[in-house]
């Protein structure tokens, strides 16, 4: 009698760790190698059908690296904390420690404006107050910073090539941050929630973590988001798991009620959600 009950605990327990795998890989779908087709939404929501040429599209298409990859740092050695991950953006992140939190968010706005050749809009703000825009590093000047003080000086010819694009990146991302970039940023309600939307803390140290995706229930008119995010020291670009409710994980289920998001490696307010403008 006690070997049949025992046997009977250990089938149910066994049940109980199956039900809970499957329903925490229920919205990832291995082979998938962009956002997209990795990360299916949860059950009763849908992804609404975007522009080609939207900032929406550019990020659902982000391509990812092989499901389970490890987070890596810049200087290629693996993260430390790997538990809060659910997939790994594949871009290049460079071998110096520059491409942290917020300059995750620039690089890929940045990238994505560059990729539309809207060159004029991508610029952004040094912690000094410093408008560093790329059209003018492309037409051939470079920044020299001395002090708190930067300075536009004519060094070079015009050049637009990607390479270019990546040295005036590494500029920004040496003297910008959350403090900077969240001034820029313009607050918007989580109920309005979009792709490339911001949750950002301005301050040292702050974090910053972009929205690459949002799904909606068209019954229940519920929305749903995914974050992902670079950390200290400059890591590959993350999606990160929803650890709180790992059923729909890494989806976010939007409550106009909760005061606060809880993200693996940073807690926001609700209020501390923004747009490019």
């Amino acid at each position: 009698m006690k070997k049949t009950t025992l046997l009977l605990g250990t089938l149910f327990l066994s049940a109980i760790l199956f039900c809970a795998s499957t329903l925490q890989s229920y919205t990832i779908n291995p082979n998938g190698t962009t956002v997209e087709t990795r990360i299916l939404p949860p059950t009763g929501f849908a992804r609404e059908k975007c522009d080609a040429n939207s900032f929406t599209y550019y990020l659902r298409n982000l391509p990812l690296k092989k499901h389970g990859s490890k987070v890596l740092l810049y200087d290629k050695t693996e993260k430390g904390y790997q538990s809060g991950a659910c997939a790994v953006v594949d871009m290049e992140i460079g071998t110096t420690d520059l491409q942290q939190c917020a300059d995750a968010v620039m690089r890929l706005r940045a990238e994505y404006l560059w990729k539309q050749k809207r060159y004029s809009e991508i610029h952004f703000n040094f912690t000094n107050g410093f408008k560093a825009d790329y059209v003018t590093w492309a037409e051939g000047s470079r920044i020299k910073v001395l002090g708190t003080k930067s300075t536009w000086e004519k060094t070079t010819t015009k050049d637009y090539s990607h390479a270019t694009f990546r040295q005036y990146l590494d500029k920004v991302f040496m003297y910008a941050g959350t403090a900077s970039l969240s001034k820029e940023l313009v607050p918007v309600q989580i109920s309005r929630i979009q792709p490339g939307d911001v949750f950002i803390h301005g301050g040292h140290p702050g974090h910053a973590m972009i929205v690459v995706d949002v799904v909606k229930n068209p019954q229940t008119k519920k929305i749903a988001f995914i974050c992902a995010q670079s950390y200290m020291p400059a890591q590959e670009i993350e999606i990160v798991k929803n650890l709180n409710n790992e059923a729909n994980s890494p989806w976010y289920i939007v409550n106009p009620s909760d005061v606060t998001i809880n993200f693996p490696q940073w807690t926001f307010t609700a209020s501390e959600l923004k747009r490019f403008q």
